[in-house]
């Protein structure tokens, strides 16, 4: 009897404790006293449609307010994923007021899902399609992955570093983004839906998605279905919920911080991508910090999150 209690006063010492290198909790609020400079971009796109931000955020929130149904269904994918559904929310309305509009209704969304399955679309660039270019010899080290994000986000990688503003056998690629040069087959920078999420993401986020919520995988060679996939806010929030699970994954377990409780930086990694080199680079700084016998940097928010971040207490009332 005294062995077990002090071996219940042990594993309840040991509860108490934090483990040595726990992640380190990012509180609520913004870093920055005053909203980041928003890209000319976004401001030129929401000029030339003759609105504002202003005007763009409360047409969505507007949308979130008014569709219970939607609400609902924020909240079962944020269930399915371990995350706050504010995080969707943030994710949803941060596109929404920097990129482009939404819609009044959920049900165009829908509509527009079906519109995609009567064109043809590829993945190409230069005449070239995807399946054939991920067959370069240059692609060989991402051949043996399976996973569809890790595999994604190794070609991505050779992307960057072998191709992307270089000349290649003779043939000029352009200085730009993986997905704008071979997944936006309308035009650069593009993205769809609800989450505004572009098809390189969806790819790369299809095995994770399949196994939470039982989607059937996406494959490259079929264009329509992955903007199908986009466009349908049933098939699409799920892809936001997992996306935002890999980035608070990835801050905590590459950079050593929980921002599960900042949907601004949630947000933030939404919009920017590519959160485990984001994770690497704050480890990196920090590391050197820690060196120089200096503070630790925190992750901060850029414009897209401060938004979220600063209108936090009426996004929460949502719901």
């Amino acid at each position: 009897m005294k062995k077990r209690i002090l071996l219940l006063l042990g594993l309840a010492l040991a509860a108490a404790v934090p483990a040595a290198g726990a992640a380190t909790l990012v509180p609520p609020g913004n870093r920055n006293a005053e909203q980041p400079d928003i890209p000319g971009a976004s401001s030129r796109r929401t000029q030339a449609t003759s609105t504002t931000f202003q005007a763009k955020y409360r047409k969505v929130y507007a949308l979130l307010q008014n569709d219970a149904d939607l609400r609902g269904k924020i909240k079962q994918q944020a269930a399915a994923y371990g995350i706050d559904p504010i995080h969707i929310v943030g994710a949803i309305v941060g596109e929404h007021t920097y990129n482009v509009d939404a819609y009044d209704r959920l049900q165009t969304y829908y509509v527009k899902a079906i519109s995609y399955l009567s064109s043809k679309l590829s993945f190409a660039y230069d005449g070239e399609d995807i399946t054939d270019f991920v067959q370069r010899p240059e692609f060989k080290k991402c051949a043996g992955l399976t996973d569809s994000y890790d595999l994604w986000e190794c070609r991505e990688q050779v992307w960057n570093h072998s191709f992307r503003g270089k000349s290649v056998g003779g043939e000029s690629f352009p200085n730009d983004r993986f997905g704008a040069t071979f997944f936006q087959p309308y035009y650069a920078g593009q993205t769809f839906g609800l989450g505004q999420l572009n098809p390189l993401t969806a790819l790369q986020m299809s095995d994770f998605v399949h196994k939470v919520s039982g989607l059937p995988k996406l494959d490259v060679a079929d264009p329509n279905g992955v903007y199908k996939t986009i466009m349908d806010p049933d098939l699409t929030l799920p892809y936001v919920a997992a996306t935002i699970r890999k980035s608070i994954d990835a801050y905590k377990g590459i950079a050593g911080f929980d921002i599960s409780g900042n949907p601004g930086l949630t947000a933030t990694l939404y919009n920017v991508g590519n959160p485990e080199q984001r994770a690497d680079a704050l480890k990196a700084e920090n590391d050197k910090r820690r060196a120089a016998g200096e503070p630790e940097k925190l992750p901060e928010e850029n414009y897209y999150g401060w938004l979220v971040n600063d209108k936090l207490s009426e996004l929460k009332a949502l719901f």
